[in-house]
């Protein structure tokens, strides 16, 4: 971070953010806000929901819950939130209702309450009615006795005597990273142990990192047997980013037939928050479907998915989720071609690439890091960052954004109160250098202040 101290005017952050390009339309950012489909009042199918089998033996819905953002309220004791476990029980039962039935979790979601939250919602059903995902999230502490206690402490939390589909946690880095956390501490071996004894069902791991990485552990396979692997893809990240290349993560999974479990189908929420633009070109190709629902076809359709993640904290958007999975209606070559251009058209209007995934949190200065990332991304989607003075625009855009940023990260939580301590950066999947985003957001945010108009 050598430019921390160095001077940034606004036309220089609008070019290292991405909001140079950003549409001119002005409206309120920091609300929930996603696009749902304008056939949001008619009935979601309770039978017609597309399973996939694959080799797992499994029939698994196309469509599976991440347990990352069940909804929240604050805690009656006074400090922090818990999982708002009578609205979670309500959503569970409405997916498991209309045929979803893979539920996917992990010791850290939710800091640490999502694997209870899901064992809470679950335990009324027949264990052989759910399909049960977490994962071995031994990132700080890879020693033996750390990473089985927190195994065992998952079947306690999610009430269960064993898990269907257990995944080594956001692998990617580095093959020194994985050796560690895996291999050398003996780990690995004591989880095929498992497997073979029937408390882990089947095993795999999730990625996030380099192609020369994924060939190393995909070179495992006839060692380890893989079986199944979870990896990000979507209609943007599939040809035309630089970071994830999703189908080439797909189709090397396809060659050697193994399943994959799809996250991010939404980019982190992004797909389902588009610019009016790139949203009216969707809704005047198919007025009845939503953004999210164009996303979710394509995560669906390749032939060897499994089934694709959605962390759904609303009821609507559950309920659409229903019904494009109700059943899946596969892409035609012009629709995959359209969203090949639709991907280009969202690159030109750039955001920071923050999935909400929270990994970053809790930050040691109590900063609320995706809650102003996300903040700047709408606002940038929804043409609301200002500009130059010039802009006729520019006296609203700048009111709105100010107001905004208050709305949605209070004063306490915001910007400024970044140290640069880097935490965060080591914790992202997305490598994202969060206390440079962070750093240049304030400095616009004083600038923004303290001009007189």
């Amino acid at each position: 971070m050598t430019d921390q101290n160095k001077p940034i005017n606004r036309r220089d952050f609008l070019k290292i953010t991405g909001a140079g390009a950003a549409a001119a339309a002005l409206y309120s950012c920091g609300a929930k806000g996603e696009s749902v489909a304008s056939s949001a009042d008619s009935p979601v199918p309770t039978d017609q929901m597309t399973y996939r089998t694959l080799n797992t033996g499994d029939n698994v819905s196309i469509l599976g819950y991440g347990c990352m953002r069940f909804p929240m309220i604050p805690n009656p004791k006074g400090k922090g939130e818990i999982v708002d476990q009578e609205v979670t029980n309500e959503l569970v039962d409405y997916a498991i209702a209309h045929g979803v039935n893979y539920f996917d979790t992990s010791p850290v979601y939710l800091q640490g309450l999502s694997e209870r939250a899901t064992g809470t919602a679950l335990k009324k059903y027949p264990r052989d009615q759910v399909y049960i995902a977490t994962k071995l999230s031994n990132f700080s502490n890879h020693a033996f006795e750390n990473s089985v206690a927190m195994y065992r402490q998952s079947f306690e939390e999610l009430q269960t005597d064993y898990i269907d589909y257990y995944l080594l946690h956001s692998i990617g880095g580095d093959m020194g990273s994985f050796r560690s956390r895996f291999i050398d501490n003996g780990i690995m071996e004591f989880l095929q142990k498992e497997r073979q004894a029937g408390r882990i069902r089947h095993l795999g791991f999730s990625f996030h990192g380099r192609a020369e990485v994924y060939d190393e552990l995909l070179a495992m396979h006839e060692e380890v047997h893989w079986d199944f692997v979870q990896i990000q893809l979507n209609y943007v990240d599939w040809k035309h980013s630089s970071g994830v290349q999703a189908e080439y993560l797909y189709n090397e999974l396809a060659k050697r037939q193994i399943p994959a479990v799809i996250m991010e189908p939404l980019l982190g929420g992004r797909l389902s928050k588009l610019p009016d633009h790139v949203l009216a070109r969707l809704k005047q190709r198919n007025p009845e479907g939503s953004a999210a629902s164009w996303a979710f076809r394509f995560a669906g359709q390749p032939e060897w998915v499994l089934t694709s993640l959605s962390g759904m904290t609303y009821m609507e958007h559950l309920q659409d989720n229903i019904r494009t999975y109700s059943p899946l209606v596969p892409l035609t070559p012009d629709d995959q071609e359209f969203l090949d251009e639709t991907a280009q058209l969202i690159l030109k209007y750039p955001t920071i690439p923050c999935n909400d995934c929270k990994y970053c949190m809790p930050c040691p200065y109590g900063i609320d890091i995706p809650a102003i990332l996300l903040h700047y991304n709408k606002c940038v989607n929804e043409g609301n960052v200002p500009k130059d003075q010039g802009d006729a625009n520019y006296r609203q855009a700048r009111r709105t954004y100010l107001l905004s940023y208050d709305r949605a990260v209070p004063k306490i939580r915001q910007a400024d109160h970044c140290t640069g301590c880097n935490k965060c950066v080591e914790l992202c999947p997305q490598k994202i250098r969060i206390p440079r985003d962070l750093q240049r957001i304030d400095k616009f945010v004083e600038q923004l202040k303290q001009e007189t108009l």
